[in-house]
């Protein structure tokens, strides 16, 4: 600082002018740090964060009938007239589960089923007392028809799903007909690889789906007797 009365040092001014600018820049950074402490939070004053997994196991269940198919127990009556025939009676729905997990597919077959009475058409007594003569059951040497006379037709027939089941359905493979009394098993729907996973139920069968046919020589029975067969349907694994 000069004197009273003298002029101030041109090298003097400048040397103040300097040291006020550098105190201004060191205020304005101290500022500008200070702001950006209060905007950049350390991590911890966002509040603790943790990484976390689950999971959870599958276990197979089987490939099962979850309502069995079943031909309905009495086939429209044949009324003889000279002449052979063909008497209709409607398919009954029936309903598979595959809980395998496996999408390996499946198919359903049906023939008739010897060791469990008799595999075709053959003279029945269904009474407990016996019919005339004939004790109760399948009746010794009695009249029988020929394997292969019992047809399914799957004309107009489907699958729906059932309990939430989603996916590929299955098919029916009878739309030509099948002989459901055969010898060896016939195959009457099936689903392909990774398809019919879940419960389907097979519906929406003709009227006329089950084609019973007859010769013109049946032979009447009397005493409540019937011509009968076992059938064997059997879910196996594979298309």
């Amino acid at each position: 600082m000069p004197a009273p009365g003298q002029a101030e040092d041109k090298g003097m001014r400048n040397k103040r002018i300097t040291s006020a600018s550098a105190r201004r820049l060191r205020i304005g950074l101290a500022t500008a740090v200070s702001a950006l402490a209060v905007c950049v939070l350390p991590a911890a004053a966002l509040g603790a964060t943790q990484t976390d997994t689950t999971q959870f196991a599958v276990t197979a269940g089987g490939l099962t009938f979850s309502s069995a198919p079943n031909v309905p127990d009495d086939l429209t009556s044949v009324a003889l007239n000279g002449q052979a025939q063909t008497t209709n009676t409607q398919m009954t729905n029936y309903a598979i589960a595959d809980a395998t997990g496996s999408g390996s597919g499946w198919n359903l077959t049906v023939a008739g089923d010897g060791p469990s009475g008799s595999a075709v058409f053959k003279q029945y007594c269904p009474t407990g007392g016996g019919c005339g003569a004939d004790p109760q059951g399948y009746v010794s040497g009695g009249l029988t028809l020929p394997a292969n006379s019992l047809t399914l037709s799957s004309t107009g027939a489907g699958f729906t799903a059932q309990n939430g089941t989603t996916g590929t359905a299955p098919t029916h493979q009878c739309g030509s007909g099948c002989f459901v009394d055969a010898a060896s098993p016939v195959k009457v729907a099936s689903a392909a690889t990774s398809a019919g996973m879940g419960t389907w139920q097979a519906n929406t069968y003709g009227a006329s789906s089950l084609s019973l046919a007859t010769p013109s020589t049946l032979k009447a029975l009397s005493n409540g007797e019937k011509y009968r067969v076992n059938l064997l349907w059997t879910l196996n694994s594979g298309p």
